[in-house]
């Protein structure tokens, strides 16, 4: 389920948005304290809506803060409506803007047109068939628990599922993920993709499939 994240001190409209976006069937989590933000895990969300004018904190010092923790867009809530400060927020990496007072049809409207066209390059966390990929990281989650995969065994499911629907063979893996100046070594793949279908078993999912005679990928 797409989760969003609405930031505003007004918890009437907090209110609003969490009842106008539920209703389209997604999670909405609602915050009235700016500042609880640097407690919150901020990858989880596919889209964060920032209230520009707030008592604590205003939401561009916000944006600028957590741009770089986050790859999901930001929407600012604001009154402001001149360039300048659309220029500011703009600038400092917010994909739109969302007039108060706003209507629910826009703020569907808005927050539907942004999830579907979000094309933006992922650096910190991509989600693929219920695996949350964390990419600093390097660790991977699925239904809220780690996998406990090791460094190669994430690098394996990572190029996979990133590249989702082609089959790889096991010489192609092992060249992405060990490098092309090392000797291939198919039995070392093999034993890999063993361990990793027995820590999604564990988990309750059937991550990689084998196409025989050629190789693997991602279910």
């Amino acid at each position: 389920m797409t989760k969003i994240l609405a930031v505003d001190d007004d918890v009437q409209i907090l209110k609003l948005i969490r009842n106008a976006l539920a209703r389209e069937g997604y999670e909405v989590t609602v915050q009235s304290d700016p500042l609880e933000l640097k407690k919150m895990k901020l990858t989880d969300y596919q889209l964060i809506l920032l209230d520009v004018m707030m008592p604590k904190v205003d939401g561009f010092t916000l944006c600028e803060e957590i741009r770089g923790k986050v790859d999901c867009p930001i929407l600012f809530l604001t009154a402001k409506t001149k360039e300048a400060d659309i220029m500011r927020g703009l600038g400092i990496g917010g994909d739109d803007y969302i007039t108060k007072p706003f209507g629910i049809g826009e703020l569907r409207a808005r927050v539907k047109a942004h999830l579907r066209r979000e094309t933006r390059e992922k650096k910190h966390v991509v989600s693929v068939n219920g695996v949350r990929f964390y990419l600093k990281e390097k660790k991977a989650y699925y239904s809220g628990k780690e996998l406990g995969l090791t460094k190669s065994e994430y690098a394996i499911c990572e190029y996979l599922a990133l590249n989702r629907g082609q089959v790889f063979s096991k010489d192609r893996i092992y060249e992405h993920v060990f490098g092309y100046e090392k000797e291939s070594d198919n039995s070392v793949i093999t034993e890999h993709v063993k361990n990793i279908r027995a820590k999604g078993k564990k988990a309750g999912f059937e991550p990689i499939e084998t196409v025989w005679g050629i190789g693997y990928r991602w279910r």
